[in-house]
């Protein structure tokens, strides 16, 4: 299949499972992540009417970004660990940011905004394993995250995001997901985005309440051999 068609496949396949879960598939925005494959598939993806891409690695992700800079209505996701050190690169190209996980990021990006600067929307990282080297806030510590990005000035606080572990069902990892993102909206209620499924497991993370899916070589295909 070509580009179009692994397009067209995939968005069915929210639509499908969408509706199986009782939902809208409007309500859903699909990011297609283009994770080293050139920037020359920006430029088709959004020919066919993509208007979400993601990266994970910042270099990549500012790359890319200046290159299709003209297409002013392309929404950059930051979809990566962030470092600090890197927060006034990714602050620069992104629309969304969502791999906040520590209180020292979320400041690096605040300062990032400047004084006059548009809120950047960002999502709270969870670690959905018992791996504290994981990238995520652990879950005893969202309630105090949320508090501190939802004080960050410049910051706009949208919900939660995780990976799903690779040791357990998907569908029970984003059942616990769901629940770490109620107790967000308990402290900033319109912080409705769960970002969660990606190519093996978006059918469950939509039937668990997913408003972001992070779709990549189901799209894109093979990515490039990577020397």
């Amino acid at each position: 299949m070509n580009l179009a068609e692994r397009l067209a496949e995939v968005d069915a396949g929210i639509a499908d499972a969408a509706r199986a879960a009782g939902r809208d598939p409007g309500g859903i925005t699909r990011i297609v992540v283009t994770k080293f494959h050139p920037v020359s598939i920006v430029e088709e993806l959004y020919a066919l009417g993509v208007r979400d891409v993601g990266e994970n690695r910042q270099q990549e992700f500012s790359e890319k970004a200046e290159a299709v800079a003209a297409h002013e209505d392309l929404r950059w996701h930051f979809i990566g660990q962030a470092q600090t050190n890197k927060a006034k690169a990714i602050r620069a190209a992104a629309s969304v940011v969502h791999s906040v996980d520590r209180a020292k990021i979320a400041n690096a990006l605040d300062a990032a905004g400047g004084g006059d600067a548009a809120a950047l929307d960002v999502l709270l990282q969870v670690n959905l394993t018992d791996d504290p080297g994981r990238g995520g806030v652990a879950p005893v510590d969202l309630e105090r995250l949320a508090e501190h990005v939802e004080g960050c000035r410049t910051l706009r606080l949208r919900g939660v995001m995780a990976v799903a572990p690779l040791d357990e069902a998907p569908a029970e990892a984003f059942a616990r997901l769901s629940g770490y993102a109620d107790r967000v909206r308990a402290i900033v209620p319109d912080a409705t985005w769960i970002s969660a499924g990606m190519t093996a497991d978006y059918p469950e993370a939509i039937d668990a309440g997913a408003t972001h899916l992070r779709i990549g070589s189901a799209i894109t295909g093979p990515r490039p051999e990577h020397g």
